[in-house]
């Protein structure tokens, strides 16, 4: 199975009770084989019913129990409901370990890991198909600007290497800002309300291998994440849509610990008029002491600033990357448990 099926760290505070039940729970077959897959990729109950060829209500009473055994995790997207292996508490390293003790070479599970793998590709290619009808739209845009190789550059060293406990993607669009950086995190999540979009980041993610880069429906200004959750945060090329940028940078100082890292990346001011209609651009463009006075608003600290203007030949929109940090007032540097959730 998959590298996400490996045994957590011993974790106390299991009773012998609570064992036998989350034991029950895993206890049947077509429960086990649910696990095997949710330990590979994060499947609804459609997408379940496809590859165990069973009713959807035998299956939703697998999850729920399984669910309510804290084996599996469920969130919501909509108005569909994504679950995945537990990957924190006692109950997750007992289910980690009880697929990592799964045979891989067992032919019903192999036979459920080629059917999924065909309902993920059949999944991909309909948000690809999203994705294409909007990409003469983005390439446009791109076009205005320096290449976003170099933007990706210009990020890496403000951002650091980390590691990160926890990183945080605010608008992660086709999760380009995951598959950058999540490998300095333990655990990144991105947060993007356009279902679309986030059915092609989660394609993306699954095939570069990155399982513990997750995506999640969410509002921007009501990120579902406790207070001073994340080690970094990234805004990137999203604040220039919003009616109230402000809020965000507000939010995303919330979540960010003592010491944390807020990278923020938006267009210089422009004069890009046809942005509003053609691209729905709210803002055109911030300056360094605008966006600033929002960080120290926010109760950051403007750390650095840098401007990437394009050559005669590349465009007309210089990209700015502000960075924020979040002072220490007392002790140490708060630190993420590794075990932080995201409730539906």
């Amino acid at each position: 199975m998959s590298g996400s099926a490996e045994a957590h760290p011993a974790t106390p505070g299991l009773s012998r009770t609570n064992a036998l039940a989350v034991l029950r729970a895993a206890g049947e077959a077509s429960r086990l084989r649910i696990l095997a897959l949710l330990a590979d990729a994060e499947l609804n109950v459609k997408d379940l019913t496809q590859i165990l060829a069973q009713s959807q209500p035998r299956i939703s009473r697998h999850l729920k129990l399984m669910a309510e055994a804290g084996l599996i995790t469920r969130f919501r997207e909509g108005s569909w409901v994504f679950f995945r292996l537990a990957d924190s508490g006692p109950e997750g390293a007992l289910a980690s370990a009880i697929v990592a003790s799964l045979d891989p070479a067992d032919l019903t599970l192999a036979r459920d890991h080629a059917r999924a793998e065909a309902v993920q590709k059949a999944r991909a290619e309909a948000a690809q198909v999203y994705f294409k009808a909007h990409a003469a739209e983005w390439d446009s845009i791109r076009a205005l600007h320096v290449a976003e190789s170099q933007v990706e550059l210009a990020m890496d060293e403000p951002l650091g290497q980390g590691p990160f406990d926890l990183l945080v993607d605010l608008g992660t669009g086709t999760g380009r800002i995951l598959e950058l950086f999540g490998p300095r995190a333990a655990k990144a999540l991105g947060f993007d309300l356009n279902h679309d979009m986030l059915a092609y980041a989660r394609m993306k993610l699954e095939r570069a291998g990155l399982g513990h880069a997750q995506v999640r429906h969410g509002d921007l200004y009501n990120v579902p994440l406790p207070d001073g959750a994340a080690d970094a945060v990234v805004v990137h090329q999203v604040l220039h849509f919003l009616d109230d940028p402000a809020a965000v940078v507000a939010e995303a100082a919330r979540v960010l610990a003592p010491g944390g890292k807020l990278l923020v990346v938006d267009f210089a001011p422009h004069e890009l008029e046809f942005l509003r209609e053609q691209s729905a651009h709210r803002r055109l463009g911030f300056s360094r002491d605008q966006l600033g006075r929002m960080l120290e608003s926010a109760g950051l600290k403007l750390e650095r600033f840098r401007e990437l203007s394009p050559g005669p030949a590349e465009g007309k929109l210089t990209v700015s990357l502000w960075l924020g940090i979040k002072p220490v007032t007392t002790g140490k540097k708060k630190r993420l448990s590794p075990k932080v959730e995201v409730a539906a």
